[in-house]
């Protein structure tokens, strides 16, 4: 793929997650109505984080991450039938282990609730976690189908997998939860049901789909096959290197459930907001890179590797900067807008919105490793990001205790999200670091210009957003206009005008990117 056909890829996935992001916004804001910060929504946020963060290790993470290179190596050398052997006795060798794990969990949850006292946060953490665990299994298997997809350049289906599972749970919300009981408690479980029932419906999805590629699974634990052992070797130590932030977070989240019962759940709503400006570019940009990356290592096009890892900075810079300026200045208008009704009242709103503000700077360094780790496993190198990812999460844990004994009761879940930005900047420096001394520059210098003006276009960005919004909201309110539409009509106003001063200021600081990705999304003729 060259470079307008990653971008436009990244733009495609990044149209189907900007989608799922959609929806997440409407599933959150009609969960914060319901659960608001409250102790069952706090309980089930920590329940859900391990089964989600071992779909982060062993799913989008590890294991795709390790079977992508091994995968397209077996179809350039020994073609599409020893690949489709391959990932059938890597899907088989995977679901065994899952489902062993699984079983392990739902024992080992049902084993704890044995010595827990009724009415306790872990009461409820628990048996939610019971009902969720089996959601790793058919999300990681999921996993590992769309990264057969995304290695044969089908990154549609797999895309828009994620929106299925926010519908799913629109549909829990509004149905499920409802059917459950008459107290939050007793209804925050018809959440967990939906999310185990979107495992199962993302995991089928993927299928029709294989057909047409000529894959056929064959359930198949027998014969030696060197390339399905060294996939699994590779997905050892890629466990932390790519999964990191994921790493981070769970830590957070355990911390988060000690300082208080809204704690997990101020965290919660804050990160959501992080992931619509993640999903448009960052987290597609990720999806297309491995294969690509992978690609030109098993051609040994270091060039082409690092020129398309220069496109891919810039474009992710071009995009973070701004988002991340506009989130720090409209926390908290975003958090009143989207979330502050029914159970999310104004303390809520405080409380998400201080974490917010400290996440926000992040965006830009979340996105790093997405570039830089595939660069490594396109190598089969996971030593590297996993040696770097053992001392961030390690530098997280110091940091957060640091703030929580430190920082006052309404500031130390900020300070767990503070820790995390700081951990990820530096994986993110070190890994491009290691970039640099094993394969080259990627080309610094253009880049941190490119960096620059994204900055200064940003800050005016900023600045009109601060000196509008105030203008736009005593406006809605002398017009007598109800509190929500009021919310809705400024602060989509100002984040409109916001883009346009940002894009209009680029274009006269001459950023190349606007043309670059102006071009890719014009597809290339075919002679």
């Amino acid at each position: 793929m060259d470079n307008r056909r990653v971008i436009r890829s990244a733009m495609l996935v990044g149209a189907f997650t900007s989608l799922s992001r959609v929806l997440g916004m409407v599933r959150d804001l009609l969960t914060a109505g319901v659960f608001g910060t409250s102790l069952a929504m706090s309980a089930f946020v920590v329940a859900f984080r391990i089964p989600n963060l071992f779909r982060r290790l062993f799913g989008e993470g590890a294991l795709s991450s390790a079977f992508v290179p091994v995968y397209l190596e077996a179809r350039k050398a020994d073609g599409e039938e020893a690949a489709s052997l391959l990932a059938s006795r890597v899907l088989s060798l995977a679901g065994v282990g899952l489902l062993t794990l699984t079983a392990a969990g739902v024992l080992l949850a049902g084993w704890f609730m044995a010595d827990v006292a009724d009415g306790s946060q872990r009461a409820l953490i628990l048996p939610l976690s019971r009902l969720m665990l089996p959601y790793m299994f058919f999300i990681c298997l999921a996993a590992l189908t769309a990264a057969m997809l995304n290695a044969h350049h089908r990154f549609t289906v797999p895309a828009l997998a994620p929106s299925l599972m926010n519908i799913t749970w629109i549909a829990a919300v509004l149905i499920l939860c409802p059917l459950m009981g008459d107290t939050l408690e007793e209804r925050i479980f018809g959440l967990a049901w939906g999310v185990l029932l979107s495992g199962l419906i993302q995991l089928g999805m993927q299928f029709p789909s294989l057909r047409r590629i000529g894959f056929r699974f064959r359930f198949t634990l027998r014969g030696q096959d060197a390339r399905v052992w060294r996939v699994f070797l590779l997905m050892g130590p890629a466990t932390i290197g790519l999964a990191v932030t994921q790493i981070n977070v769970m830590i957070n989240s355990l911390i988060a459930a000690w300082i208080g019962p809204w704690a997990p759940a101020a965290l919660y709503y804050s990160e959501r907001l992080l992931y619509l400006p993640q999903g448009i570019l960052a987290t597609a940009m990720s999806t297309v890179l491995l294969p690509v990356f992978a690609g030109h290592a098993a051609e040994n096009r270091r060039d082409a590797l690092l020129d398309t890892m220069n496109h891919s900075l810039r474009m992710l810079t071009f995009v973070m900067v701004p988002a991340a300026i506009g989130l720090l200045v409209l926390s908290r208008p975003i958090i009143q807008m989207l979330f502050e009704w029914g159970q999310f009242d104004a303390a809520s709103t405080d409380l998400t919105t201080i974490a917010l503000q400290c996440y926000a700077p992040g965006l830009l360094v979340f996105s790093l490793s997405k570039v830089f780790v595939p660069a490594f496993y396109a190598h089969q190198d996971t030593r590297t990001p996993v040696l770097i990812g053992i001392g961030c999460v390690a530098l997280n844990l110091i940091l957060n205790i640091v703030f929580v004994l430190t920082l006052p009761m309404h500031l130390k879940h900020a300070g767990l999200a503070g820790s995390t930005v700081i951990a990820e900047a530096a994986n993110g420096l070190v890994l491009g670091w290691f970039v640099h001394r094993r394969l080259g520059s990627p080309g610094w210098v253009r880049i941190m210009r490119g960096a620059a003006k994204c900055l200064f276009a940003a800050g005016i960005m900023g600045a009109l957003i601060l000196a509008v919004l105030p203008m736009l909201q005593h406006a809605a309110v002398s017009a007598a206009l109800p509190v929500k539409l009021a919310q809705i009509l400024s602060v989509s106003a100002v984040i409109a005008g916001g883009l346009l001063a940002y894009l209009g200021t680029a274009r006269i600081l001459r950023c190349p990117e606007i043309g670059e990705a102006l071009a890719a999304l014009r597809r290339k003729k075919t002679p």
